[in-house]
């Protein structure tokens, strides 16, 4: 039996784990790790999720602990799961694994992708806040319109209690206030709600698929942090950013993405350079050739540019886009400097708690504020950096309605974007190919 340790972020480990080492008595599974996400680490993975094997379920450890794990269990094998992190930082990990004597091993999509009784897509991307997720919605609205049924499948955001959260079903807002949903997961959840997408999530995907198909005759797999699907797909899109040229090349497992990918999403290419665009193009084209390609632009928009022009503006930006995605800026940036506002609001100098901490962290953002919320805690220091920003409006550029779910003292603005396609034929037709290809009903 040999001895493993999974290094995850609350996400692709559990599922690795339920999918090739639960229940099965060749290894013996010692503890997770985790990284990137806060308060992971100190918790159990439950017994009611991890088999018969592990009557006391499993525990959590910081990556930091992972020499001083390997060396007190004699641990045979690491096994790295989780995902948007560079070539370099995981030959890190791999590195400090070796040098403590120990396999490093990356499970392949074989044994980790379950398969559907339903026609699935998926829609992953090579990088966090590359636009998958309004990717996904235009993919959902368009089968909608094809007269398909898709229920989307969200790639897992589990923070709360793990075992009450193994199949979860999102069809209305009051489900998001039921579950105790994360700004991060209101993020993901909430935009689908609102066009009539029923979406599930959780941890136990196996689970998870066979409930879903019960209502839909296609599966949308909305991938999440760049990671491989969880499900074999019938048609694989894949998002790549022009504003990080290069970078469809550099991350794991973004890379495996783009390699695999049918269709191609060139993403905002209304607002990147020509010449990084034909960087990403020309990347494609020599590593995935077989993969369709099609540009597409992410208009932004707000619904008075007048309030903007002039002020001085704070401005709110999803958080993971902004923390391990690495962006300096988002749609935020974008539609503050289109409606000529004054000044950019820097509010580090007025941050607090774990929000100053993530300032610290990550300290390439600046002139924004990334909408952090994993907690209760942190959205109330959240509200209160903004509280304490002196500014004339906040200009709110999160995929939910920020001022639902915290309180905001300032005037405040939602900016907007979507998917509007620039190459023609393009995506909407080639779903309306796979539409037909797939009869409702069957694969």
């Amino acid at each position: 039996m040999k001895k493993v340790l999974i290094l995850g972020a609350a996400g692709r480990d559990f599922h690795n784990f339920n999918v090739v080492f639960r229940d099965n008595s060749d290894f013996q599974v010692i503890a997770f790790t985790a990284a990137q996400i806060p308060d992971i680490a100190g918790r159990r993975y439950p017994a009611e999720l991890a088999g018969r094997l592990y009557p006391e379920g499993i525990p959590i450890f910081e990556e930091k602990d992972m020499e001083a794990l390997i060396a007190r269990h004699q641990i045979d094998a690491v096994v790295f799961s989780y995902s948007d992190v560079s070539h370099q930082t995981l030959m890190h990990v791999a590195s400090r694994a070796v040098a403590a004597d120990v396999d490093f091993w990356l499970l392949g999509t074989k044994q980790t992708q379950i398969k559907s009784t339903v026609p699935v897509v998926s829609v992953c991307a090579v990088r966090t806040g590359c636009g998958k997720s309004q990717t996904s919605r235009m993919v959902a609205s368009t089968l909608r319109k094809l007269g398909r049924k898709p229920v989307v499948i969200r790639h897992p955001m589990p923070y709360g209690d793990l075992a009450v959260q193994a199949v979860q079903r999102f069809a209305t807002l009051e489900d998001l206030d039921l579950q105790k949903c994360t700004i991060e997961e209101r993020e993901e959840y909430e935009p689908h709600i609102m066009e009539g997408t029923v979406v599930y999530a959780g941890i136990d995907y196996e689970r998870i698929i066979r409930q879903a198909e019960k209502e839909a005759d296609v599966i949308l797999w909305d991938g999440g942090n760049n990671d491989t699907p969880f499900y074999a797909s019938d048609l694989e899109i894949v998002v790549v950013d022009p504003h990080r040229p290069g970078h469809e090349l550099a991350y794991f497992p973004g890379e495996v993405n783009m390699r695999r990918a049918d269709v191609i999403i060139i993403n905002k290419v209304d607002t990147a350079r020509k010449e990084d665009i034909e960087t990403v193009r020309r990347n494609v084209m020599l590593h995935n050739p077989k993969a369709e390609i099609y540009d597409i632009a992410s208009r932004v928009s707000v619904p008075d540019p007048e309030m903007v022009k002039g002020k001085r503006v704070l401005v709110v930006e999803d958080g993971p886009t902004l923390t391990h995605g690495e962006m300096t800026y988002g749609a935020g940036v974008v539609a503050a400097e289109q409606c000529g506002a004054a000044e950019l609001i820097d509010p580090r100098p007025y941050a607090v708690g774990s929000i100053r901490g993530t300032f610290e962290k990550y300290s390439h953002m600046t002139r924004l504020l990334p909408a952090m919320g994993y907690s209760d805690a942190q959205r109330h220091e959240l509200e209160e950096t903004i509280r304490k920003t002196p500014c004339d409006l906040v200009l709110v550029a999160t995929p939910i309605d920020l001022a639902r779910i915290i309180e905001l003292d300032k005037p405040s603005m939602r900016v907007t974007y979507k998917s509007d396609e620039v190459t023609k034929p393009g995506l909407i037709d080639r779903l309306a190919k796979f539409s037909q290809d797939h009869k409702a009903g069957g694969k």
